[in-house]
């Protein structure tokens, strides 16, 4: 059974930064490529980063390009989203997700919600002006 966790949100004041944390379960993490998107309630889910399956390669929705970093850690099969320079409009539902096996970022970046393999619960980011 696939499990993705998320942790790390909260709620920040503009300007702040936050880090996310994604650990993944019940699957061979380092064949898969690994993204996060969020959610405003009414609103469609939103690409927010991808990285590749190989690590090599990230990709990043226009909104979060310069402030936002995505990583991984296959050997303790985590990826991360550093958020910096938060700004009230980052407020969201964060969902990480899992694409394999060798999911490119890019593909990963066009990905719809019913494309995507596994998706986590999601973490709550509050971002106050």
């Amino acid at each position: 059974q696939v499990q993705l966790v998320e942790s790390g949100g909260g709620l920040v004041q503009a300007g702040g930064s936050l880090r996310l944390s994604c650990a993944a379960s019940g699957l061979t993490f380092s064949r898969y490529g690994m993204g996060w998107f969020r959610q405003v309630p009414g609103n469609e889910r939103e690409f927010v980063a991808a990285i590749s399956w190989s690590g090599d390669r990230t990709n990043y929705g226009d909104s979060v390009k310069g402030r936002f970093t995505i990583s991984r850690d296959n050997a303790k099969n985590t990826v991360y989203l550093q958020m910096n320079s938060l700004k009230p409009e980052d407020t969201a539902v964060y969902y990480c997700a899992a694409d394999g096996p060798f999911t490119t970022a890019q593909a990963m970046s066009t990905m719809g919600r019913t494309s995507i393999d596994y998706w986590g619960q999601g973490t709550q980011v509050t971002v106050s002006s």
